[in-house]
């Protein structure tokens, strides 16, 4: 496995640079930072994708807000989705909270679509959602991201949280497998 793991990362096209999404994370901050400086949010970190892109973008907002995580998941370390599995709901309270949804990526919408309709679905007076990636489908997407850091091609996709396998969501910057390879 950790040959594959090495070839895949070596063949990779590099799509963004560590220094692009880091300017990307902060462009978000200063849209985020504007919209929800007030509102006293729950940040959730989208399990483990979001983990890397939580944790970068919330050192740069400086307002009041608490953090929980949630973990609903469509691949499971496999390289394409199927039903989505609840692994961990949030702890905190949202009823009559502002809830900013934080992942990596917006690909097909419907892993998002479902938390944020939980979400909705325990009281919360306001969604958004942050993704550090939206993807460029030929199809419409389900639902719409309301902060977006870059924009990336269809590809399977690994860096900065996004994974391949279970690996490479460590890799600085962010990485399209080869074609092959996908």
């Amino acid at each position: 496995m950790h040959n594959e793991i090495r070839q895949v990362k070596a063949n990779a096209d590099l799509l963004y640079t560590e220094a692009e999404v880091e300017v990307a994370l902060d462009n978000m901050a200063i849209a985020i930072t504007g919209m929800l400086h007030e509102a006293d949010p729950v940040i959730l970190c989208v399990l483990n994708g979001g983990i890397i892109m939580a944790g970068r973008l919330l050192t740069r907002l400086h307002f009041p807000l608490m953090l929980d995580s949630v973990n609903a998941s469509r691949y499971q370390n496999q390289t394409s989705g199927g039903a989505i599995k609840w692994l961990l709901k949030p702890s905190e309270p949202l009823a009559n909270r502002t809830v900013l949804i934080v992942d990596d990526v917006l690909d097909e919408g419907i892993t998002l679509a479902a938390i944020k309709d939980y979400c909705m679905e325990q009281g919360a007076k306001a969604v958004y959602i942050a993704v550090l990636l939206d993807k460029n489908l030929s199809r419409s997407k389900p639902i719409q991201a309301d902060f977006t850091g870059l924009t990336v091609e269809n590809r399977y996709l690994f860096g900065y949280g996004l994974d391949y396998k279970g690996y490479l969501r460590n890799a600085a910057g962010i990485f399209a497998c080869k074609e092959e390879d996908e």
